[in-house]
């Protein structure tokens, strides 16, 4: 089905960014392609571990490769994106993420799988989610306006959320009561609908003639400047790459403090990770309230000043009350997230012109992800070296630290988003 071009010009604005059937559909999409991520972030690494006996160092290798690839293409991805139709490209990428989780039940039911080829397969599920993250973040700013944007990023992350909690404890459950080549079976076709469904959005980006020339370098060098170059934007990436450094390296360990230490059934982990997912939701839909009464930036430097510090309760995970006790420092730590999340997002994409949108979202998710997998692959040595326990105290102490560069800076003085950023003049597209 071949792309179609906006009109004139852009679907109707309105007070809601539910009125608007573009946004629906990438929604319904998002949602579906939610669920099979967080499903397979529990029955991937639940298989190396209980099927294929992989040990600390193999689980973070497992968990850097999913997120390599953002530091291997990440940043000429932004470019890609910003030279290409967005619809394709989403359509594509979930296609791709089908095909390659459905190898592994396949494998699994022909006694052939191994450690390599999970290996593979998060590597190029890798691969294709960045330019669905990319694109996604892209597009959306286009679909909705800047009237309703942050209602919009706040359904999002919302939706994230929601995708945690009920993704992570279906996996669990899937995994649990079906086992794990079952529920990887149900990621490749939740994929495959997501990709089914993107076929419904009739507003793709047409890139201008002034991307399709320019060299990719300049492109990249572009990005760069804009995000790194700006104080806010560069405080609001080192928040954010902190907090994913420490929440990777305690997620690393986690299937291992649960399967191993203390005995936990996998259906156990999935539901601490759920109970992430609920505080995710609660503090995205907090966010705009916060913000109308307290303004951008001090809800961003106030919720981290207050909550931050309880991911230090995450470590003291046991069975009995300190279960409880980490799953809600976890709870509360995720609800800082969920807010950094729709305010600081809103924010970068109101600083960003359209035309620079798909390569500032390229070089956050490079700069996000790539701290993910070294999140990743320092929780596999440190878990090897020193244990899982201290591990996980290290992971915390990043995540009770992370605000700062957020509250030091000129973001913690903006009451109101900005004006959107002017679009740069384009050379005319070549006839």
């Amino acid at each position: 089905m071949p792309d179609l071009q906006p009109d004139a010009d852009v679907p109707a604005r309105s007070d809601s960014p539910w009125r608007t059937a573009d946004f629906r559909t990438l929604f319904a999409a998002s949602a579906l392609s939610q669920l099979a991520t967080n499903v397979s972030y529990v029955a991937v690494p639940l298989i190396a571990v209980a099927a294929l006996d992989a040990g600390p160092g193999q689980v973070g290798a497992l968990a850097t490769l999913g997120t390599l690839a953002f530091l291997l293409i990440g940043l000429p991805a932004g470019a890609w994106v910003d030279r290409m139709r967005h619809r394709r490209v989403l359509i594509l990428a979930d296609l791709a993420r089908a095909v390659l989780y459905a190898s592994v039940p396949l494998a699994w039911w022909t006694d052939t799988l191994t450690l390599g080829q999970l290996y593979a397969v998060v590597l190029l599920n890798g691969a294709a989610t960045v330019f669905f993250d990319v694109t996604s973040q892209s597009t959306l700013p286009r679909l909705v306006g800047g009237e309703v944007l942050v209602p919009a990023n706040a359904a999002m992350v919302g939706l994230q959320a929601v995708g945690n909690v009920a993704g992570r404890g279906a996996g669990g459950a899937l995994v649990q009561f079906l086992t794990a080549p079952v529920a990887v079976l149900c990621t490749a076709v939740t994929y495959l609908a997501s990709a089914l469904q993107l076929t419904r959005i009739r507003h793709s980006r047409e890139p201008a003639g002034r991307e399709r020339r320019a060299t990719l370098r300049a492109q990249i060098a572009e990005g760069l400047r804009h995000v790194f170059g700006n104080p806010e934007l560069r405080a609001l990436a080192l928040t954010a790459a902190l907090t994913n450094l420490g929440m990777q390296i305690v997620n690393t360990m986690l299937p291992l403090v649960f399967v191993r230490e203390l005995g936990l059934p996998a259906v156990a982990l999935g539901l601490f990770w759920a109970a992430g997912g609920l505080g995710l939701l609660l503090g995205a839909r907090c966010a705009r309230p916060l913000a109308g009464r307290l303004g951008y930036g001090r809800s961003l430097g106030l919720v981290g000043v207050a909550l931050a510090p309880v991911a230090l309760l995450v470590p003291l995970v046991d069975r009995g009350p300190w279960l409880w006790v980490a799953g809600a420092g976890w709870t509360l730590a995720l609800f800082k997230t969920g807010t950094d999340n729709v305010l600081g997002v809103s924010l970068r994409q109101r600083m960003t012109s359209d035309e620079l949108l798909g390569r500032m979202n390229a070089t956050f998710r490079f700069v996000l992800t790539g701290a993910l997998a070294l999140g990743a692959a320092v929780s596999g040595v440190l878990g090897e070296l020193a244990g899982v326990r201290v591990t996980l105290w290290a992971g915390g102490a990043l995540l009770a630290t992370a605000f700062l560069p957020v509250y030091l800076s000129p973001v913690r003085a903006r009451h109101e988003l900005p004006d959107r950023a002017p679009v740069t003049a384009r050379a005319p597209q070549p006839r």
